[in-house]
């Protein structure tokens, strides 16, 4: 099997049709022959943005999450509008979420974080260059932020404090790829 091999689509039934996602029924034939019965949600994508300051400390949010009937701390996030891209999506999910603008939003990585039936697409960015403002946070969210330094966000992660995939991938890609090397260019203190 190649690549991105072409999947037929035989038949695909909406089943449900959400203000953010689809719930789709498909009959395909993979592109190995197989035919199958996918059940699988049509998602935009989000965004993810882990907001650096010079001395290297890093903003996280805690908002209550339903799905996971609990308190949450994690990097700011949010799903991509049909009309923005990526980027901008960042720009515009940092700045309600936190208040915050970045002077630079540097896209770090990308990964789909439930690919067996999810089609969403995390985009995470460094958003450096922070000027404070004020939060434009939507009717139905509460959140509460914390600047916390690098090594205490790990201990959190270590300590299972965080547990959002999403922050997670963010902090520890930032920590062990990204850090460094913006250390040796001279670009961080």
């Amino acid at each position: 099997m190649t690549k991105n091999a072409a999947v037929k689509v035989e038949k695909s039934e909406l089943i449900f049709k959400g203000r953010v996602m689809e719930v789709l029924r498909d009959e395909i034939i993979e592109p190995s022959g197989i035919k199958a019965i996918r059940e699988w949600v049509r998602h935009p994508g989000s965004v993810v943005v882990l907001p650096v300051f010079p001395d290297g400390r890093i903003l996280l949010i805690r908002q209550y999450r339903y799905a996971a009937a609990q308190v949450m701390w994690e990097l700011v996030a949010g799903h991509k509008e049909s009309d923005e891209d990526f980027k901008t999506g960042a720009h515009r999910e940092l700045e309600e979420e936190s208040g915050y603008t970045a002077k630079k939003m540097t896209k770090l990585l990308e990964f789909f974080p439930s690919p067996g039936f999810l089609s969403e697409k995390m985009v995470v960015f460094l958003a450096q260059g922070l000027t404070k403002g004020k939060p434009r946070q939507e009717e139905d969210e509460n959140i509460d932020q914390r600047i916390v330094t690098l090594n205490q966000a790990e201990d959190w992660i270590r300590t299972g404090k965080i547990r959002d995939a999403k922050t997670i991938s963010g902090i520890l890609f930032y920590a062990i790829f990204t850090r460094a090397r913006l250390k040796n260019a001279g670009r961080m203190r």
